[in-house]
């Protein structure tokens, strides 16, 4: 049961983060009938994340109360296809969005990055399209592991793995795990890139003895404080669910095993407030919820207050 109850408050903060988002720039859609690619990205990462937490929230249940179920073939293979749509769609979009703070922000004098930044749209769009193909051999690839996976073990009872079975689920996990590295492999240079823009921003301005901070210097920080955080949440969560996936298959229905699938629901859940407090948008309405929260309470609330504190400070 407890279990459930820490699967059930990661599911609740991560819909309320995301769900913010979506309506927040949804309704602005709407107001100004037009969005930016930024926001398009916004939207269409809160979208895949609630699909994500869903995805999530089932399989927590199944596994808190029906693991019995996890043994059934047509099951398990549809969660593992609704893991690899929702994991693909939400880390390829927040990585989009890392590309995006580059482009945007990074100001390089190689050709190639020019050239880039000239095309930024098309480029995000290719990144998306590119994904989507890559996605499509991840489905290739995971339906035959998944099935020579199934004719090996014994399906009536998971606990009665052969060595064969386990050599073939440790190569599957392997090669599906490679998804991975290109994201984190593209992020990575984004804050190199903006560490490198940084320091040359910097430079400029002692060359021409300007000591206080500027907008260009604030906006790089800003960027690579988000790319960091989604590099470190994306890596909390991989091998959170790799090492899940392995005590599965070592200990069956280990009771261990369940709390390290929590630690899954903190890369949708918590790069959502991290993305509401670096989006000035997005954090000057959540500073106007909290007050009308407080104002409706009609009562000093500990828990708005401390919320209200750190999003005056992020603005700041």
């Amino acid at each position: 049961m407890v279990f459930l109850m820490l699967s059930v408050v990661g599911f609740t903060v991560g819909i309320l983060g995301n769900v913010f988002i979506g309506l927040v720039l949804c309704s602005e859609w709407v107001k100004k009938h037009k969005i930016s690619l930024v926001d398009f990205i916004l939207i269409s990462l809160a979208i895949s994340r609630i699909s994500q937490l869903l995805v999530f929230l089932f399989e927590s249940i199944i596994i808190g109360l029906y693991p019995q179920l996890l043994a059934t073939y047509k099951l398990t293979k549809l969660i593992s296809f609704l893991w690899r749509i929702t994991n693909h769609l939400t880390t390829w979009l927040a990585t989009c969005l890392s590309i995006l703070y580059l482009l945007k922000i990074a100001q390089l004098s190689h050709s190639l990055f020019l050239w880039l930044k000239w095309r930024m749209n098309r480029v995000i769009i290719v990144m998306l399209v590119f994904s989507l193909v890559f996605l499509v051999f991840d489905f290739l690839l995971l339906e035959t592991l998944h099935n020579l996976f199934w004719n090996i073990v014994n399906e009536s009872n998971l606990t009665l793995y052969l060595g064969e079975s386990k050599t073939l689920y440790v190569k599957s996990e392997s090669l599906l795990s490679l998804s991975y590295f290109i994201p984190i492999a593209l992020s990575l240079l984004s804050l190199l890139c903006l560490f490198l823009s940084l320091v040359k921003h910097t430079r400029n301005l002692h060359l021409n003895f300007v000591v206080s901070r500027d907008f260009s210097t604030e906006a790089h920080k800003k960027a690579m404080k988000m790319v960091m955080s989604f590099l470190f949440l994306v890596v909390v969560h991989f091998f959170s669910t790799q090492l899940a996936s392995w005590m599965f298959l070592l200990f069956f229905d280990h009771k261990f095993e369940k709390f390290i699938v929590l630690a899954a629901y903190v890369f949708p859940s918590g790069h959502s407030f991290i993305l509401i407090l670096g989006n000035n948008k997005l954090r000057e309405q959540a500073l106007k919820v909290l007050r009308h929260l407080k104002s409706s309470l009609k009562r000093q609330n500990p828990f708005t207050d401390a919320l209200s504190r750190v999003f005056s400070k992020m603005k700041t």
